[in-house]
């Protein structure tokens, strides 16, 4: 066990360094931070590597005696309270936190590039389980908890993969990682260097592409959710034109009030829910 009193320890800085994407992709590490998500990565094998914990949890007894113990079977470091209120993300600390690899759960953040080559060779594989009854793609979407909304409600349909476009926020960004309440321990993202590509791509595999629009002519509770291809776009530009040209079907979400649109997490969920819905009735 290593015990840390002074915030200019080189782990210290590393662990604030963590808090930049580009350091966190160079490392290959994400904080996961609070007791509950430390828990849920624990029980989904995250590969942790080091649990930072402070000095005066050992007195208020916040974390369980369980915990504790397979706390214990980590890496563990100790600070005192000064330096853990320099690298905590929260307003509201709980004095817990670890250092992950990235890519060693099933939420692993894999990249996906295709090839000019690949649109020649169709059969060659992607990452990507084309067995599940929808796939679901994000275009662009910039909010952390947007992201880790979508993420918690993916996994709670019963869903094991994401996609997401090159331009979406990073899926180990604190904020998403903390949103998705362990979310992110189970479903697998995968990232698009170019998302429209990989549609076309999944396409090939007899899915069809489902995009909402205002001027869709049926609603989402007019298709049927087998073999689709779901798209959230931005917040604030929806679905770009290239994807919405690909589109076999334009759907919209009926609303009795005088709100045109819904948040981008909300949308996703209520689409979602109602493949959960059918998918109940089978």
């Amino acid at each position: 066990m290593q015990r840390i009193t002074s915030k200019d320890n080189e782990f210290i800085k590393h662990i604030k360094k963590l808090k930049d994407k580009k350091y966190r992709d160079e490392a290959g590490e994400y904080i996961i931070e609070g007791i509950k998500l430390i828990e849920e990565a624990i029980q989904e094998n995250a590969q942790i590597k080091q649990i930072v914990i402070c000095e005066e949890n050992e007195k208020t007894n916040v974390i369980s005696k369980s915990l504790m113990y397979e706390i214990s079977k980590y890496d563990c470091v100790y600070v005192t309270q000064k330096v853990f209120n320099t690298i905590t993300q929260v307003t509201t600390p709980q004095g817990i936190f670890a250092v992950a690899s990235k890519g060693d759960t099933l939420g692993t953040e894999e990249k996906v590039s295709l090839s000019p080559s690949l649109e020649d060779f169709p059969n060659q594989k992607m990452n990507i389980d084309y067995k599940e009854d929808i796939i679901v793609a994000l275009d662009d979407i910039q909010d952390p908890g947007n992201l880790g909304t979508i993420l918690r409600t993916v996994d709670s349909c019963g869903l094991k993969q994401l996609l997401v476009s090159k331009g979406t926020v990073d899926c180990y960004n604190p904020k998403v990682v903390r949103s998705t309440m362990g979310a992110i321990f189970r479903v697998k993202v995968i990232e698009c260097e170019d998302l429209v590509k990989t549609i076309k791509e999944i396409k090939r595999h007899h899915f069809k592409l489902q995009v909402t629009a205002l001027d869709g002519d049926k609603t989402i509770y007019d298709v049927n959710y087998k073999k689709k291809i779901i798209v959230v776009g931005n917040e604030a530009n929806g679905v770009s034109k290239a994807i919405q040209d690909l589109a076999d079907e334009k759907v919209k979400i009926p609303m009795l009030g005088k709100t045109e649109s819904l948040n981008a997490s909300v949308a996703a969920g209520v689409v979602l829910y109602e493949y959960t819905r059918q998918k109940l009735q089978q």
